[in-house]
């Protein structure tokens, strides 16, 4: 049997972390991996977080302890999977002393941790930590990448093994959602509190849409938002009801900020839930979104205020036109983005990392 040690960033409350590591876990264990999972913060740091609540010190150093400890018991396992780091905010060569020589270690990116070092407001930071993402790339057995922008990153980094799995939904889940007849629209978003700030990037626009006062905009999510002169309806997240509100939608946005280099390694996912449910999309043209986004056949692409209000006023005019795309885009989903797909894909990978000769050679950072 195939031991894997799991690292997790977070607990399944976390997008992230329930779906690049949480939502493969009942298939690889069907397939006969043995899978110990400890993520690295819990639901109350989640909860402070989302809440702007300050976060516990003491919690957050015993987060710290905990995953330490894990670290040192590597040899009970025969491949260990990190979601972005072992250790966040520590020294690449800390983390690679503690990842021990020997190990297979697979690290997991799905969105652009490296930015938050590097292009840090502080110098020491960008100083200290600001190639520290690169040197772990570099030295993992393998590097798994949501997207291009990430794989890219990790084979200029020097990684000699880097495989794409993009974020995925799971279609048993995500089911189409049953055609809406209102004249208005419905226009949905969903996220946390931290991204949210991104659909300030179109508040003019959807101020704009939604002046004749048949339309409104759903944010599953967001905590308290408010969007000025925009009939907002707020709607809190849960993993149960998370689908349901989806398929209220008649149309899911995802705005981006073109100027924030974070954004550019961004995974889509907002994107593929709205697909999976058959709901036609518009969003901001940034990174894998370009990608996701099939101009006019899944939805639109909109980076200026105006594209964003023409976008929002030609899936409003067609109720026929809206469901082709939303069609359209579930059956891109069920071809690229479905953890039917992805889920026996990785299994793959991780055999092909346990059958590499050359073990890496953790300690070494450069």
């Amino acid at each position: 049997m195939i031991r894997i040690l799991a690292l997790p960033r977070f607990t399944p409350l976390a997008a992230g972390s329930r779906y690049r590591i949480y939502c493969y876990l009942n298939y690889l264990r069907d397939q006969g991996f043995s899978i110990d999972v400890a993520p690295f913060l819990g639901d109350d740091y989640l909860h402070a977080m989302y809440q702007g609540r300050r976060k516990s010190y003491l919690s957050i150093a015993s987060s710290y302890f905990n995953r330490v400890a894990q670290l040192l018991k590597l040899n009970r396992y025969d491949l260990v999977w990190i979601e972005r780091e072992a250790l966040p905010w520590v020294p690449a060569w800390i983390e690679s002393l503690l990842l021990k020589n020997g190990h297979r270690v697979i690290v997991d990116y799905d969105d652009a941790l490296f930015h938050r070092y590097d292009s840090h407001r502080l110098s020491i930071v960008r100083n200290v930590l600001g190639k520290k993402v690169r040197v772990m790339m570099r030295q993992a057995t393998m590097v798994i990448a949501g997207n291009d922008y990430l794989a890219n990153y990790a084979r200029e980094s020097g990684s000699k093994c880097v495989r794409l799995l993009p974020t995925v939904v799971d279609l048993e889940k995500y089911q189409l959602a049953a055609p809406r007849e209102e004249a208005g629209l419905n226009v949905g978003w969903i996220g946390t509190p931290v991204t949210a700030r991104q659909l300030q990037e179109i508040q003019p626009a959807l101020r704009t849409f939604c002046q004749d006062g048949t339309s409104r905009v759903t944010v599953v999510g967001a905590g308290d938002i408010r969007l000025e002169g925009v009939p907002v309806v707020v709607r809190e997240w849960s993993e149960e009801t998370e689908v349901a509100e989806i398929q209220k939608f008649d149309i899911g946005i995802m705005p981006l900020s073109e100027t924030d280099r974070f954004c550019r390694g961004k995974c889509g996912l907002k994107l593929i839930q709205y697909m999976a449910c058959g709901v036609p999309v518009i969003g901001t043209p940034v990174g894998v979104n370009s990608e996701i986004i099939r101009h006019q056949v899944t939805g639109y692409q909109a980076s200026t205020q105006e594209e964003w209000v023409h976008a929002l006023m030609a899936m409003k005019q067609t109720l026929e036109n809206r469901r082709h795309m939303g069609l359209a885009g579930r059956q891109l989903v069920e071809q690229k983005y479905s953890l039917q797909r992805a889920a026996p894909r990785l299994a793959e990978l991780f055999r092909e990392a346990l059958g590499q000769t050359d073990r890496v050679q953790w300690g070494k950072a450069a």
